[in-house]
């Protein structure tokens, strides 16, 4: 019997027959014709000469011409069977492109990276952008895109960047479905309703949904891996839950400036264990509580309070964290005398013992009374410590003092008002 009709001979013929095919192609025919509708998606005259579109020449296989004079750039190939590549990374930012996403993107199905930033693609991002099932970096930011985030997005999803375009709508509550996401961008768009509770996104490590319509209460939980947590300039209300870094046990980073938050600061703020930089200005808290052990224990180096409506006495505890080194609490209603202990640590160099010194104090627009602390007298302009004593209530703080430039004190009639305390 001839060996022609054995097994191997057959397995031989056919990836000879693969080898042929692929002799002068090796760019999957998919790939190659959903690269070709990308292009023709933008509009030619934003296609400048020598830009990288202008170079995808398809008389010219893409994967085998990348870095060629043909085909130099915007893509990334991997051979994914003998000599088939499959496109995998499609780059083409800060290019000036415009155009639409076209929905031929879908049929690139082994695409990992799809970066489109700072160009000025126009209308809605594609569904069928789910079936990017190895889709793993969305990054969209600074276009001119409008419309819904698409529902549901691929699961396999680690990054979504789509800041700074004219998204509106609600966030979909089933982004929880991206187990595999770690960095969330959404800023700089005009998304709208409440923010979802994000807490099953395990792996969810960077969120941004700064400068958007945000309303409603914060979730009274977040992810457990969140480093950094940014949700500045929306219609944000309601008080900061007193549980809210209870499982975000590494954030570094939060940043809730700029809403329309209220009621007290929980102590849980300023004992956390990894939190380092808290911005909280242009709100509407009222008061400071403050920690059971007075944030000896806080990794916080800068604390951001500005603009807020917080009354009472400044909050001494502040003196002794350890690692603050800038702190600012302007336009508020703090009263009273500044505390001897943060003098002390404006004008010491260096550490004393574990307490790291201020770099930055600004304590204006308040209703501080008494006599400016003697260690601060010791300061000129030259000392490298930025401070801000200016509208308040304190004797003797001439603007010749640089500390209380910046502003006059304020009339006696005006802190008699606020506080009969004031002779």
């Amino acid at each position: 019997m001839s060996n022609l009709s054995s097994p191997i001979f057959y397995i031989f013929i056919t990836i000879s027959i693969n080898i042929v095919l692929h002799a002068h192609s090796i760019t999957h025919w998919e790939d190659i014709q959903a690269l070709k509708q990308f292009k023709k998606s933008v509009i030619p005259s934003s296609i400048s000469p020598g830009s990288c579109l202008s170079t995808w020449d398809f008389n010219n296989d893409p994967c085998v011409s990348v870095s060629t004079q043909k085909f130099t750039c915007g893509i990334r190939c991997d051979i994914v069977i003998f000599n088939v590549s499959r496109v995998t990374e499609l780059t083409l930012d800060q290019a000036g492109y415009s155009g639409s996403l076209t929905k031929s993107l879908s049929n690139l199905p082994y695409l990992q990276t799809l970066d489109i930033t700072n160009n000025y693609f126009t209308g809605s991002i594609p569904e069928s952008l789910a079936k990017l099932t190895r889709l793993q970096r969305l990054v969209l930011s600074s276009n001119s895109l409008n419309g819904s985030i698409p529902d549901p997005l691929p699961d396999s999803l680690q990054e979504i960047i789509l800041d700074n375009n004219d998204l509106e709508g609600p966030i979909p509550y089933n982004v929880n479905n991206l187990k595999n996401l770690q960095r969330l961008e959404l800023q700089g768009n005009q998304l709208s309703g409440e923010l979802p509770e994000l807490s099953q996104l395990s792996q969810l490590s960077f969120l941004d949904v700064s400068n958007n319509l945000i309303s409603g209460e914060l979730p009274a939980r977040f992810p457990a891996n969140l480093v950094e947590l940014t949700l500045r300039n929306n219609s944000l209300n309601g008080n900061i839950p007193a549980n809210l870094l209870q499982d975000s046990v590494y954030l570094q980073v939060l940043d809730l400036s700029y809403n329309n938050l209220t009621g007290t600061l929980p102590p849980e703020l300023f004992t956390h264990r990894s939190l380092q930089q808290l911005t909280l200005a242009f709100n509407s808290f009222l008061w400071v509580e403050t920690p059971a052990n007075w944030g000896k224990n806080s990794e916080l180096i800068a604390v951001d309070l500005s603009n807020n409506d917080i009354h009472g006495f400044l909050p001494g505890f502040m003196g002794w964290m350890p690692k603050l080194s800038a702190l600012s609490l302007e336009n508020n209603k703090f009263s009273g005398v500044i505390p001897v202990q943060y003098a002390v640590k404006a004008v010491t160099a260096e550490e004393i013992g574990d307490v790291a010194p201020f770099d930055r104090l600004l304590l204006g627009g308040n209703y501080l009374l008494g006599l400016i602390p003697g260690p601060l007298l010791r300061l000129n302009s030259g000392s490298g410590v930025m401070i801000q004593l200016g509208d308040n209530c304190l004797y003797e703080c001439p603007e010749s003092f640089y500390f209380c430039s910046g502003g006059v004190q304020k009339s006696l009639m005006e802190c008699k008002t606020f506080s009969p305390v004031i002779p």
